[in-house]
């Protein structure tokens, strides 16, 4: 009488086979993140082959974000634009993703947060988006609301007064901002939002690889 198989051997390699995708994707996640985040100080030490930014004082940055939407939507509409603009555009968004699309605690209110120097930095890029669409053919009337809009709360709250160390910093389209490994890891708030991420990954690839089994 031949032996009988071991029971259920291809269950035991698609667990073998699961584990090991986890392992391999927790370990990309970390290898990865600090190639994303590494960069130079800043713009102001970079290249200037672009297009320059004028800087932004800690006071507009704090108004003009909550208004970064309604910038980029009015700013994608626009159909008939030239290069400039459409550099600007770019750096905005591009700029925005480095910094990991706002979403880090403090990185537009606090001024020592890794993430606040690629806030102004996007958030500047943003403006010169803004008051370059007034000079442009379009819809101008909705354009010149905007503007009145964050021209009456910036008057109102007096924040242009408002400055912080990065507030006398231009940017340069040719130059990226990108947050410091190191600053990440020195400032409390970022590096738990980065260990509550990379546990939140881990717990779904592991999840993930449970329903696979």
């Amino acid at each position: 009488m031949q032996p009988s198989p071991p029971a259920h051997p291809i269950g035991r390699g698609k667990r073998r086979s699961g584990r090991g995708a986890l392992l391999a994707a927790i370990c990309l996640v970390l290898s990865v993140w600090p190639t994303v985040l590494a960069a130079h100080g800043g713009s102001s030490s970079g290249s200037h082959a672009g297009i320059p930014i004028p800087s932004l004082t800690h006071g507009e940055m704090t108004l003009i974000a909550p208004y970064y939407g309604r910038i980029i939507a009015a700013a994608e509409d626009v159909s008939n634009t030239d290069e400039t603009f459409r550099r600007l555009l770019n750096f905005a968004q591009i700029q925005r993703a480095y910094c990991l699309w706002g979403i880090m605690p403090g990185s537009v209110s606090d001024e020592e947060s890794p993430f606040n120097e690629c806030s102004h930095a996007y958030l500047a890029a943003a403006k010169a988006v803004l008051l370059q669409m007034r000079t442009m053919d379009g819809d101008k009337t909705s354009v010149g609301d905007l503007v009145s809009d964050i021209d009456a709360v910036l008057a109102r709250n007096n924040l242009s007064l408002v400055l912080c160390k990065f507030s006398g910093e231009s940017f340069n389209t040719a130059d990226l901002v990108r947050p410091r490994l190191a600053g990440i890891v020195a400032h409390g708030k970022s590096l738990m939002a980065v260990l509550s991420a990379l546990m939140a990954a881990g717990a779904g690839l592991w999840l993930a690889a449970r329903i696979a089994d």
